[in-house]
């Protein structure tokens, strides 16, 4: 999740409006001892990311390093690492402020989908009391900001994760108008704040799906992995902003171990 990241995990990505003033600056540097990392037992667990912004406002040149939650804060025992009281305390001005950047964008509450994940991760930081560790850089895509603007759209990222679901689970899954299935790798509760597991059973009922998009539930019944080629993953967010990663093939080779 390194260059120009969009995580994936995260998801993520990708909005909220804030004020651009200054000159470029740049974003920590926690990456810099990141170590592989394992995390297991992840499906339905909940986290968020804080997105400490910087670059240069006056090309649009900007990028992010963002701190995920995921076994922080007391989420091994509840399966939630980002609780309503510690987000909801969080003053982006003073951290903007503290950390000397552009600006700060808080992405969540999320839910995994994923079984289990490994990545890059790096040092922590503690936000307000909310701890989250380095998990990866993005280059923010021109128009950041701007509602919409990922729906249903491919976006390229570059990651060293893999992830993946064991047999049993249920996965969630787009198909687009060339048949590409999109696994959902994270739930939202960033537009319909009542969001739950159960109604992804339905979600089709709740999406704006677009002319050829269709909506999908699958009990797998064999262990399911996904991940990148050569580095390169391709992600999408439906309009309640959850996220989507995309079975394909390239150079000869296939991100998913089966088209679900």
């Amino acid at each position: 999740m390194k260059h120009l990241r969009f995580i994936t995990m995260t998801g993520t990505l990708f909005i909220g409006v804030m004020a651009l003033t200054g000159c470029a600056k740049p974003v920590p540097d926690d990456g810099k001892s990141a170590q592989m990392t394992s995390f297991e037992n992840l499906n339905n667990y909940r986290y968020c990311e804080i997105f400490l912004i910087g670059g240069n406002p006056i090309t649009k040149d900007l990028k992010a390093a963002f701190y995920n939650t995921t076994d922080r804060n007391g989420g091994a025992s509840t399966h939630d690492s980002c609780p309503d009281e510690l987000l909801d305390k969080l003053d982006k001005d003073a951290i903007k402020k503290e950390f000397n950047l552009l600006g700060v964008f808080k992405n969540g509450p999320r839910y995994w989908m994923y079984d289990w994940l490994k990545l890059p991760v790096g040092a922590e930081e503690d936000f307000n009391g909310l701890k989250a560790r380095w998990m990866g850089e993005v280059q923010l895509p021109k128009g950041f900001g701007k509602k919409g603007s990922t729906f249903y759209k491919t976006t390229t990222v570059h990651r060293k994760s893999k992830q993946g679901y064991n047999k049993g689970t249920t996965i969630f899954i787009l198909d687009d108008p060339e048949g590409t299935p999109w696994v959902m790798q994270a739930y939202s509760r960033i537009v319909d704040p009542k969001l739950s597991y159960d109604d992804l059973q339905t979600l089709d009922t709740k999406l704006d799906l677009p002319p050829g998009w269709k909506y999908r539930v699958k009990v797998l019944d064999q262990d399911f992995g996904i991940g990148a080629i050569n580095g390169i993953a391709h992600v999408t967010q439906d309009n309640l902003e959850n996220t989507y990663n995309a079975c394909f093939e390239m150079d000869g080779q296939k991100n998913c171990t089966f088209m679900p």
